[in-house]
């Protein structure tokens, strides 16, 4: 990431005139032209890091999302109206906002790297300027200041802060609160903290000052004040939060209330696993002598806490140090050290002798030590050893879920083998053996894909049923229920069936890959009226809620928020936003939408995937536009159309290829050191560049935009071409690499694209392929929907 941030000042000079450029969906969109096929979708992770740095061409209008959301299902909350005194500090806000907001690049800048130019940009920016955009600009080099624990200077830029302005003056007096007790500045912390409540009576951290205020009494030895202030809010919601608690865990032990404070650390270590406060907690423990209150079976379940979050580095340490515990007997020991084995198994740092001198067992323990032999037998490719342990593991743990994850591994390991019957065979014992595991889904699937791969149909059939019907909930329905309608189409001719299998799909999926190809499939089957199937017909879609596109722009938290965001105090958005009448209903879209006007359309879209994650399943009429617009942008629409014009592409794949890959995030780089919006290797670009006639180019060149787009819409035209122009072999290349496709072509005997795209054996690959055909399939329809809009309005 340092390369994104290395590139920093080229991004951040372009912001501020990328937003202003930024063109709308009604001009020019109708005229795409197309000489791609493509079909259809579904949605997979991208595989770039994404920087902070902001760049982005927002394309989308406010004029044309407003006149479309008309007819999507929205609602319009009845607020009361603002209060005069409300309206003047909105008023005031807005003035701070219009004032500084070309703070907004050089403070995220600073936000996110404080390197020594990030600072001297802001200072600069903060000397030169006067009033709110003064102020604004101190605040972010306080805030950034204080993360670096550089105490002085950030109490006296939040001290230069209030003498500027005062729209954010709680966030000034808070984040200085906060400084001044660091460097143990207690009397002016406290002079602060005594009157926050009453001097910002709205401010988001009226609720925090409670723990703060604790704090400075504990500092200055007087625990009896904390508890007076802790006690005078236990009924409160900030006594469930672990900052409280360890607050009055340290008051507890500071007046000599060591049984109460033990139970309080515990509490502390216990309940909030993950948080800062817990290992302070156990810290505390340790220095009371009281960790011998914390029971095997406790510290245990936070270390699987640990495990769980994926901390595991954090997860091994804690477990081997409970493994050396007196209190610990032999067999619990062997099964924390097989525990902190797994965590170096997915550090991939497992040495195999030190698993081996694990002793066997023949319990939970013993079944997850040949479960990692197994995992490393397979690292290694020695099938035969493979095989060996996990027929062990059959005889020995027949009930273990240990088994179960070793026959879904040497599944997986099957399918990539090609050995489809021995994989058939692994799965379908999973699924058997353990139907109610979380493995058991993914696994039956696959048992009855392969075996409609190698022409077992009555089997394959009978899988599928079966799948419907047991894991009705489950990711693999929308493939199940249309290869039940192939297989009903293709090898049992029953047209009816296979009509009213199809449209289940297309009617509970809106939006998913197999939702389009299974209406072409209806489609081919002409005038044949569905079968009815009751079991079908039971089965609903998920439920849209309805979404509120009426964001109150008046309002002071939210004119604030967008104020925080010149100030680059990103986390404090959200909350800001919340903290608002009604808040709860729109302020997804009010903070994608504030991300979205800077160009930052990464963040908009994130904060919205987020919000609404049920979007794939929803019709378009089913959420208002302004949220598709977020969710779907055409951030340098006029480059795309360009580039994709001039190497006979359409524009709304390279759109849809750029949202999956990067979400348009032109600094993103992927831990491939893929750079920019179409995550270009730098040989690839170098390669392109040539081609194009592109002069001294370099690798962070691929951060401009039009850069990467020039030469990688060039790049997507060839592996195209190499492809005969299908979209689905080219985006798996895109993925995988050619070698990979080529090699999944092999295979051959495939039906149709749709038979290849359910064979790709890697989830990422497959999931990218069809997230990439979704795309582009909605970026149509909503397209389409402009345009009726546009043309009904045009009539009236």
């Amino acid at each position: 990431m340092n390369q994104v941030f290395s590139a920093w000042s080229k991004v951040a000079a372009l912001a501020l005139a990328s937003a202003l450029s930024a063109t709308c969906w009604s001009q020019g969109n109708s005229s795409s032209s197309s000489s791609s096929s493509s079909t259809h979708k579904k949605h997979s992770s991208a595989t770039a890091s994404h920087s902070t740095a902001g760049k982005t061409t927002h394309s989308t209008s406010h004029s044309t999302a407003h006149k479309t959301a008309a007819h999507s299902k929205s609602t319009h909350r009845k607020r009361r109206p603002l209060s005069a005194k409300a309206r003047a500090k909105s008023h005031k806000l807005h003035q701070a906002f219009i004032a500084s907001s070309q703070l907004r690049p050089m403070a995220q800048q600073l936000a996110a790297m404080r390197t020594p130019a990030a600072y001297a940009g802001v200072t600069a920016y903060a000397r030169s300027h006067t009033g709110e955009a003064s102020a604004a600009a101190y605040i972010a080099l306080g805030h950034a200041y204080l993360l670096d624990r550089k105490f002085p200077e950030a109490v006296n830029s939040f001290r230069q802060a209030n003498i500027q302005g005062t729209a954010l003056d709680d966030y000034a007096d808070y984040l200085q609160a906060q400084a001044d007790l660091q460097s143990n500045s207690l009397p002016q912390a406290e002079s602060i903290l005594s009157i926050f409540a009453q001097k910002h009576p709205d401010s988001i951290f009226v609720p925090s000052i409670p723990v703060l205020q604790a704090n400075l009494f504990l500092q200055e030895g007087d625990p009896q004040a904390a508890l007076h202030v802790l006690d005078a809010h236990k009924g409160e919601a900030i006594a469930n939060h672990a900052d409280y608690q360890l607050a009055l865990a340290k008051t507890y032990q500071m007046a000599g209330r060591m049984p109460e404070a033990t139970q309080m650390f515990r509490h502390t270590f216990l309940g909030f696993p993950l948080s800062n406060e817990a290992a302070e907690a156990k810290k505390q423990l340790a220095a009371l002598g009281a960790t011998a209150s914390l029971t095997v079976e406790e510290r245990s379940h936070h270390a699987d806490a640990l495990y769980k979050a994926g901390r595991f580095s954090d997860a091994g340490e804690e477990y081997r140090a409970l493994s050396n515990d007196p209190a610990v007997t032999d067999g619990l020991k062997d099964s924390l050290l097989v525990s902190a084995a797994a965590c170096d198994w997915k550090l991939k740092r497992l040495n195999k002798d030190a698993l081996e001198r694990i002793p066997d067992s023949n319990d939970e323990t013993g079944a997850r030590r040949m479960y990692l032999l197994m995992e490393l037998a397979r690292d290694k490719d020695d099938g035969e050893i493979q095989r060996a342990i996990v027929d062990q593991m059959e005889t020995r743990f027949p009930s273990s879920p240990w088994l179960a994850e070793a026959l879904y591994s040497s599944g997986n390991m099957y399918l990539l083998r090609k050995d489809f019957p021995t994989a058939i065979t692994d799965y379908g014992e999973l699924a058997k053996r353990f139907p109610t595991s979380t493995l058991a889904p993914s696994a039956h699937w696959r048992a009855a894909w392969l075996n409609y791969r190698i022409g077992q149909y009555s089997e394959a059939a009978r899988l599928m049923d079966e799948q419907i019907a047991v894991y009705h909930g489950g990711k693999e329905i929308p493939s199940a229920l249309y290869w039940r309608g192939r297989l009903y189409q293709n090898q049992e001719h029953q047209p009816a069936m296979a009509a009213e299998y199809y449209r289940t799909v297309a009617r509970l999926y809106r939006h998913y890959y197999y939702a389009s190809i299974a209406q072409q499939r209806v489609a081919e089957l002409g005038s044949v009226t569905p079968a009815t199937v009751a079991s079908l017909d039971a089965m609903k879609p998920e439920p849209i809620p309805t979404l509120s596109d009426d964001v109150p722009e008046d309002d002071p938290h939210v004119v604030r928020a967008h104020l925080l965001a010149n100030a680059g105090l990103n986390e404090y958005i959200a909350p800001e936003i919340q903290a608002a009448e009604g808040g709860d209903e729109w302020g997804a879209l009010a903070e994608a939408k504030i991300y979205a006007s800077y160009g930052e359309t990464w963040r908009a879209m994130r904060s919205m995937k987020r919000a609404i994650p049920f979007y794939t399943s929803a019709p378009i009429d089913a959420i208002p536009m302004e949220y598709w617009r977020i969710l779907f942008p055409e951030a340098y629409w006029p480059t795309i159309k360009a580039q994709s014009e001039k190497n006979g592409l359409d524009p709304y794949m390279v759109a849809a290829l750029i949202r999956q890959e990067t979400e348009f995030n032109p600094g993103a780089i992927s831990n491939k050191d893929a750079y920019g919006l179409m995550q270009l290797l730098p040989s690839v670009g170098r390669s392109m560049a040539k081609e194009e006639g592109i002069h001294h180019f370099s690798t962070n060149d691929l951060l401009d935009p039009d850069i990467n787009i020039r030469l990688g819409t060039r790049y997507l035209r060839q592996t195209l071409d190499k492809f005969n122009s299908q979209p689905e072999y080219t985006f798996a290349a895109y993925n995988a690499g050619d070698n990979r496709v080529t090699d999944w072509q092999s295979i051959g005997n495939y039906s149709g694209m749709d038979e290849f795209v359910e064979s790709i054996p890697f989830t990422e690959t497959r999931e990218y392929v069809q997230a990439i055909i979704r795309n582009e399939e909605i970026y149509r329809e909503l397209d389409h929907a402009s345009n009726t809009e546009r043309a009904s309005a045009a009539i009236h």
